[in-house]
């Protein structure tokens, strides 16, 4: 049916060929029928067939698809900019719109490093960011992020100025008789003592996930770690960017996660569910102090991309918002994730080869171990978390793996962020069918415990 010419992202997978989706659930040209669990990556959050944002995209399209924002502004472009600051926290005042996380990313970034020349510090150019974290793929986000696997053949091309700090997982690293309090206070000093190490003037940003998302697995911040990393970028003049790529537009039961921990940052990066994978979106918003700095000295952020504001992407996302808002599909996400949260602990919580159970809303983590008790990883030679994603792909499901969760080599863990639109049904089948995958892949193993 196809020519040999797409370049896929794997060259030793046969990829089957999609045909359509209906609600949470896709069906390939041959009538296998797939239950979405993830989302693809966190992105389709009103599954595959949300009527109301097709018919605002096609409404769109009726009128201007495209118009390049060194000309114009454009009416969805406006009213979802508006809704986004209504919803974000009140420090937050412009937005703006891009076609990716890696791209809102770069943004940020680069808006950061701008703010401090307008106004009169250029030696902060330090970008502070976290061990194990995931900013993007393009060369700035990639230099921000901290896996190591993803970075190692393009060291030579990521940008020196990034520098990190250890990740915040207190199941894996906290120490034997420390408190989650205590873990989340010595790490989060981290950020303080790198600080100081730069020079205080020569710093610029801390950038960070509220819950890491792929490169950890659904792992949220321990207690009081943000309320201290709040209180040292304010102490050092140094912005917070929360990176709410994977975890935000509602994922986890606010629509934004910064929400549940009090965190008020001076930029936030959305992309993924943002348009509900119906077009390409993103977003990188601001605080008004930041914007006026800029609008005060030069007048223009040295930045740009072609589909900036593009209308038919912002007129998809004004339209999920307000099927969220219509449908009250945040509280939905809360009761969706409570009876995920249950049947995971009921039927993997004494499962010997799954070491930890963690996440929020629609936003959760499975970490695999071979030694549930000693945390011990299985040997990265196995691709563990690969070979669940392809058992339970040919039992019909669809799950987020990732390798590396330790230490970017070492480590395996499985990402669940299945659509808002599920009935309760599906949370038992998702759970039920990745038994049977986990079942597939350690079958001797089970066998011997």
């Amino acid at each position: 049916m196809c020519a040999d010419h797409v370049f896929p992202r794997h060259m030793r997978v046969d990829y089957p060929v999609i045909a359509s989706g209906d609600g949470p659930w896709l069906f390939d040209v041959d009538g296998k029928k797939y239950l979405d669990g993830c989302g693809g990556a966190a992105v389709s959050c009103l599954g595959h067939s949300p009527k109301r944002v097709i018919d605002a995209v096609k409404d769109q399209l009726d009128k201007i698809s495209y118009a390049h924002t060194s000309f114009f502004t454009s009416e969805p472009a406006e009213r979802l900019a508006d809704k986004l600051i209504e919803l974000a926290p009140d420090n937050m005042e412009r937005v703006y719109f891009v076609s990716g996380g890696s791209e809102a990313t770069e943004s940020a970034i680069k808006l950061a490093r701008q703010y401090f020349l307008e106004i009169g510090q250029p030696d902060r150019k330090h970008i502070i960011a976290r061990k194990q974290s995931y900013h993007g793929n393009t060369l700035g986000a990639l230099s921000a992020g901290g896996n190591m696997w993803r970075k190692a053949q393009f060291e030579p091309l990521l940008v020196p100025s990034m520098v990190h700090i250890d990740p915040c997982h207190y199941w894996r690293f906290g120490l034997d008789g420390e408190s989650e309090v205590d873990y989340g206070l010595r790490m989060a000093n981290q950020l303080e003592e790198m600080i100081l190490q730069l020079g205080t003037k020569n710093v610029a940003a801390f950038i960070a996930e509220p819950i890491v998302g792929a490169t950890m697995g659904a792992v949220p911040p321990a207690e009081g770690y943000y309320d201290r990393i709040q209180a040292i970028c304010q102490r050092h003049g140094v912005l917070l960017i929360m990176d709410e790529v994977m975890v935000g537009c509602g994922r986890t039961g606010k629509y934004f996660a910064s929400e549940h921990y009090n965190i008020k940052p001076d930029m936030i990066c959305i992309a993924k569910g943002i348009a509900a994978g119906v077009q390409p979106l993103a977003a990188m918003i601001c605080s008004g102090e930041i914007y006026a700095s800029i609008k005060k000295g030069s007048g223009f952020f040295q930045h740009g991309h072609t589909y900036l504001g593009h209308p038919a992407a912002c007129a998809a996302g004004l339209a999920v918002l307000e099927e969220i808002e219509t449908k009250q599909l945040l509280p939905r996400v809360v009761e969706l994730g409570e009876l995920l949260e249950a049947a995971l602990h009921k039927k993997f919580g004494q499962h010997p080869f799954v070491g930890d159970i963690r996440g929020k809303g629609l936003f959760w983590g499975l970490e695999l171990v071979e030694d549930r008790q000693t945390k011990i990883p299985f040997d990265p030679k196995l691709g563990i978390a690969m070979q669940a994603k392809k058992a339970a792909f040919e039992r019909g499901l669809m799950i987020y793996p990732m390798g590396g969760t330790v230490d970017g080599k070492s480590g395996d863990h499985i990402l669940l962020a299945p659509p808002f639109i599920y009935e309760n049904e599906h949370i038992d089948l998702l759970v039920d069918l990745l038994a049977i995958a986990l079942d597939d892949v350690f079958g001797d193993r089970l066998g011997s415990k």
